[in-house]
């Protein structure tokens, strides 16, 4: 099966805050992978403005759900939301 929609978050983070972030990732990419209705892939792309983390679901359904997951509600989000300089950026793409 191939990736039909991305979940990009795109979170400022300081850089003090940096191995903080990257642990929740680290920690959560497995559950997500294994637990995530539709998840297929997870990455985390650094840059020195910012950091963003790409999810590939099988559909755009299951990429908008996941933001309402207990794993995302409960273990992710309450993990990254110390570390953010400013409320992230959420987008979702279709793939043509």
């Amino acid at each position: 099966m191939n990736v039909k929609a991305y979940l990009q978050v795109i979170m400022t983070i300081d850089p003090e805050n940096r191995a903080a972030a990257a642990k929740v990732y680290t920690d959560y990419r497995k559950p997500f992978l294994d637990t995530i209705q539709g998840a297929m892939t997870k990455e985390l792309l650094i840059r020195d403005e910012d950091i963003q983390v790409i999810h590939g679901f099988d559909s755009m359904e299951h990429a908008k759900a996941y933001l309402d997951s207990e794993l995302f509600k409960t273990k992710v989000f309450p993990g990254l939301k110390p570390t953010w300089a400013k409320d992230p950026d959420i987008r979702f793409y279709s793939v043509a």
